[in-house]
């Protein structure tokens, strides 16, 4: 017929992808798309450098201490002649391993309490709120520093000096920072309760625990995805501050946070002591939060990019 005009048989039809939507998103993010470059490689130094570059930790050579960056030591030596490369890659993934464990901890506490006190409609929400309200403002480092000193001697008795301080760290750390987390669910589910789908889906017979698993938390997640990558840069931040302080893993465990404290006394003769660690500290905090920033973007459907 005149005037119609046939698509040709071999023109595809874009098909709409959820993923592909969202990476789109993220890529609009230049300086997200550049940390989560620089964290893959961090996480790959870290988990393969061992098998590359082969130095013991403990290995010493006082002749050769406080030595600048070289061919042999690529990030110096420090008092001791310990290579601080070898040091770096063992301790990296210490701390990096805190930071995911102590998310995974806040995440899990406060997706918890925030699904509970969204969906009650009675005074366990009331009552729940107003526990994290009380955390909130209670003050974390002092009580960081006292649940520490309390019980990392029980703990390194039971589960041996570093895998007994490792649990702490995490469990406390990550039951420190659910709180926001909490919140932000339960915005979420007080919202999204009400919405038309979860509406038809009650009137179906849906139980409760079926309204939250299908319906209600995978379109909750997102908030709970950026605030999750706060955490981790939250954790190492919290992990390297309370070895700094001594109050972390024993001196013999090279975490980027102890590497700072032993090297707080020579500053002014070896500052890449200091320097090497303390970048690989905020190479990862940076690239974590930027990261959240491109979520954000790439999550929030509101969002015109």
């Amino acid at each position: 017929m005149a005037g119609l005009t046939l698509a040709s048989p071999s023109a595809e039809r874009r098909v709409y992808s959820p993923w592909r939507e969202t990476w789109r998103r993220y890529s609009r993010h230049k300086l997200a798309v550049v940390s989560a470059f620089l964290l893959l490689v961090l996480v790959l130094a870290v988990v393969f450098g061992p098998f590359v570059w082969r130095v013991k930790i403990d290995e010493i050579d006082v002749i050769a201490g406080m030595q600048g960056p070289s061919l042999a030591h690529p990030f110096g030596t420090d008092d001791l002649g310990q290579d601080i490369l070898a040091r770096m890659i063992y301790g990296g993934r210490i701390s990096l391993a805190v930071g995911l464990a102590a998310m995974l901890v806040s995440v899990l506490i406060g997706t918890l309490i925030g699904a509970l006190a969204g969906m009650s409609r009675g005074a366990l929400g009331h009552g729940l709120m107003w526990l994290t309200d009380l955390f909130l403002s209670l003050p974390q480092l002092p009580l960081l520093l006292l649940l520490i000193y309390l019980f990392r001697d029980g703990l390194k008795v039971a589960f041996g000096p570093e895998g007994g301080i490792f649990i702490l760290i995490v469990l406390v750390i990550g039951g420190l920072r659910w709180m926001p987390v909490a919140r932000l669910v339960r915005a979420q589910f007080l919202s999204i309760r009400e919405k038309e789908f979860v509406e038809a889906a009650r009137a179906l017979g849906a139980s409760p625990v079926r309204q939250v698993l299908r319906h209600i938390l995978p379109n909750a997640l997102g908030p709970v995805i950026i605030a999750g990558t706060i955490d981790v840069a939250a954790a190492i931040i919290a992990e390297s501050t309370l070895s700094f302080l001594g109050l972390g893993f024993p001196p013999d465990t090279p975490t980027w946070g102890r590497l700072l404290y032993d090297a707080k006394d020579f500053l002014d003769i070896g500052p890449h002591w200091a320097l090497f660690p303390g970048g690989a500290i905020f190479i990862a905090v940076v690239a974590i939060n930027f990261i959240g920033d491109g979520l954000r973007d790439a999550l929030d459907a509101r969002r015109v990019i």
